[in-house]
């Protein structure tokens, strides 16, 4: 018995070492990445939320809101200088994501992040901006449509997830259902296997077109490696599951111009099942399909700056 118990705790003590040598290292990259990447933006506060945004150009206003597990880097790569010529562009971290900060307690649902924004737009003064959101941010594009519809011009959705669908294989890893699950798997496990898986879930989520040379780098991708950025997108993705049904059902009643683009080859999320499905339940809206994957922003970005100004002048016209 005393053998037994003397392997239990033997056991229990390994364990615990592990997990401690792994949250050192987690905490330890975390402090490196934040001293190397600094918030590109400026910080304001809205009920439930502290958003990290960036704001560049002057004109009519184009609000840009980024998929799961995204930052800020994903526009600032191609699309932001490119639309800052013409537009007042501000581009955020939704709430939890990057340098954003998701109040304690504040819910992840797709109304909860229309909240936020439509919070933002007023305190930023915008005048109806024209929303550009891409992936799961053209969902909570969609549900700020429906929530705030006074407050906006319009939308212009890229590659949006539209309707309820089967998990990407490369984002099952974000599947965790318990809070304590996930901030346990954030501290130890999810920053390692980001430095070494990171390469290839960027080339699945770019695929079939090839990550460019520079991205990680132009984009400051690494800043996804902090925990808090990993506990918040494992939260997005199952208050999608759980939202975005209800989102659906209000398709029918939209007024707003909401204007489509998607790749052709998108293997993240299907052209049919999500663009060419919305077109055909939004009254007046229109999609557009160009030769591309799901990355556009990045891979395509002038025909995305150019879907961008098509949108904006549609839904100002």
């Amino acid at each position: 018995m005393h053998i037994l118990v003397s392997v239990v705790l033997v056991v229990l003590f390994l364990v615990a070492a592990i997990v401690a040598v792994l949250a050192l290292f987690t905490l330890l990259i975390a402090r490196r990445v934040e001293k190397d990447i600094l918030p590109a933006g400026r910080f304001v506060d809205v009920p439930g939320a502290r958003i990290h945004l960036l704001e560049r150009g002057h004109g009519p206003a184009l609000l840009l809101v980024h998929g799961l597990t995204g930052t800020l880097g994903d526009f600032t790569y191609g699309l932001v200088d490119r639309l800052a010529t013409d537009f007042k562009v501000v581009a955020v971290e939704r709430p939890g994501s990057g340098y954003s900060v998701r109040a304690p307690g504040a819910s992840a649902s797709l109304p909860a992040q229309a909240e936020v924004l439509a919070a933002l737009i007023e305190k930023l003064g915008l005048d109806r901006p024209v929303v550009v959101g891409h992936s799961l941010g053209g969902a909570v594009a969609l549900a700020l449509a429906q929530h705030s519809p006074e407050r906006i011009a319009g939308l212009a959705l890229v590659a949006p997830l539209t309707h309820p669908a089967d998990v990407p294989a490369a984002f099952r890893g974000l599947q965790i259902d318990q809070p304590w699950l996930r901030t346990l798997i954030a501290w130890t496990l999810a920053t390692p296997v980001g430095i070494v898986k990171g390469d290839e879930l960027l080339a699945t989520v770019f695929g079939p077109e090839a990550v460019p040379a520079d991205f990680v780098t132009r984009a400051e991708k690494r800043i996804t490696l902090r925990p808090s950025h990993f506990i918040a997108a494992c939260a997005d993705l199952a208050a999608v599951v759980e939202s975005l049904p209800a989102i659906v059902q209000g398709y029918g009643a939209m007024r707003l111009p909401v204007s489509i683009l998607y790749g052709r080859s998108d293997r993240i999320l299907s052209p049919r099942d999500q663009g060419e499905t919305l077109a055909a339940e939004l009254p007046g809206a229109q999609l557009t399909v160009i030769e591309g994957g799901h990355m556009l922003p990045a891979t395509a970005p002038d025909r995305t700056a150019q879907f961008i100004r098509e949108a904006a002048a549609r839904a100002r016209a």
